[in-house]
């Protein structure tokens, strides 16, 4: 399959809905949130998923959805946490070009300040600062493509993507 999508992975608050929706503009390209498909699939947020159930619940649900896409043109940002599966990340290799959105813990602490309703999937007695140690090696194991987020603002980052991808996507897209 060749790929014509861009998948955006990182940490809540890395920017990839955001920026995901500014690139699909740029790119002329269609635009997914797994995050709003999970939440649009179950009626509820996902702190009200993590509230009746657990981390590990919405986990497998994120797989869920990831696994059902069959999307081509698209950018696709993916909650925090998809990088925990390794069928849902080899899911999005075989069909895009993964982008981590890295982030320092001191500018995504900055960034968030809704952590207890934000919805983000970590077990209970784990820190955020645990969290964000834990995510970064996945990141890095499945990204084809890693952009260093911090000092830079959105359009920056947007064309430090394209310039990165361009090789990469469909000639309708240089």
């Amino acid at each position: 399959m060749k790929k014509t999508n861009l998948t955006l992975i990182g940490m809540p608050g890395a920017g990839k809905s955001t920026l995901g929706i500014i690139l699909a503009k740029n790119l002329s390209l269609g635009f997914i949130d797994t995050d709003v498909l999970i939440e649009n699939h179950q009626h509820k947020t996902l702190q009200q998923i993590l509230d009746a159930s657990d981390h590990l619940n919405l986990r497998a649900l994120e797989e869920q959805e990831i696994l059902k896409l069959s999307v081509s043109r698209h950018v696709i940002a993916t909650g925090g946490s998809a990088a925990y599966s390794e069928k849902a990340m080899a899911h999005l290799q075989r069909m895009s070009v993964i982008v981590f959105l890295e982030v320092s813990y001191g500018e995504i602490m900055r960034r968030i300040r809704n952590f207890a309703s934000r919805g983000i999937a970590r077990a209970a007695h784990q820190t955020f600062h645990q969290l964000f140690d834990e995510r970064q090696s996945l990141y890095k194991k499945y990204a084809e493509v890693t952009i260093d987020c911090d000092g830079l603002d959105q359009e920056e980052i947007v064309q430090q993507i394209i310039g990165n991808v361009r090789h990469i996507l469909p000639n309708e897209h240089r």
